[in-house]
């Protein structure tokens, strides 16, 4: 008769999450995994069969987070600049936190590690940039109907750029751009609108 199991699942993909957001998944060991959520090999293996289905499931738990959080304040009921303002004000005080926990955006990190050469993380990815590319598209749709966007501009081209400096904001910090130029990223895309 198997042994019942006597860790809490979600809390040990919640502590490999944070493993592979600080380290990358490449980099992050079997052992890195055991340390984080203090399991053994065998019940990391047994449970989650390896560190691939691992790192999937704390990535699709990231992603179900995270971009929860954007579609909530894009779907509110402010002007499209504030809504645009606040999505991208978060990934600067991210970036330039105090702290120095500077461990980025964990859909940013995978896509430049992982999704070149997976297609599962790169079908991942892809559906969570359609389900932000949507919400930042409606918002700026409904701005559009407001008179806060011209209605000239192409909604789905803006949220492309929406989208593309996110990643540019994040890829900038990394980079050495301080708080002032990364700002000066904001102020232009929202200029955009």
């Amino acid at each position: 008769m198997a042994r019942p199991r006597k860790f809490d699942e979600e809390e040990a993909v919640q502590a490999a999450l944070e493993a592979f957001w600080v380290a990358g998944y490449e980099a992050t060991s079997t052992q890195d995994l055991c340390d984080a959520t203090g399991l053994g090999r065998s019940s990391i293996y047994n449970t989650f069969t390896s560190k691939r289905d691992l790192f999937l499931r704390a990535l699709r738990r990231y992603i179900e987070h995270m971009t929860s959080l954007q579609v909530a304040n894009l779907e509110s009921d402010r002007p499209v600049h504030d809504k645009i303002r606040d999505l991208l004000a978060v990934v600067v005080a991210e970036e330039t936190d105090a702290s120095g926990d500077r461990r980025g955006c964990l859909v940013v990190n995978t896509a430049i590690e992982l999704a070149g050469r997976d297609p599962e993380v790169a079908q991942v990815l892809k559906r969570d940039y359609e389900r932000r590319h949507a919400a930042i598209k409606a918002a700026i749709d409904t701005g559009r109907l407001d008179g806060d966007v011209d209605r000239d501009k192409d909604a789905g081209a803006l949220a492309h750029a929406v989208i593309g400096t996110v990643s540019a904001l994040r890829l900038a910090a990394r980079s050495g751009v301080d708080r002032a130029g990364l700002e000066a990223i904001v102020n232009t895309t929202l200029g955009a609108l």
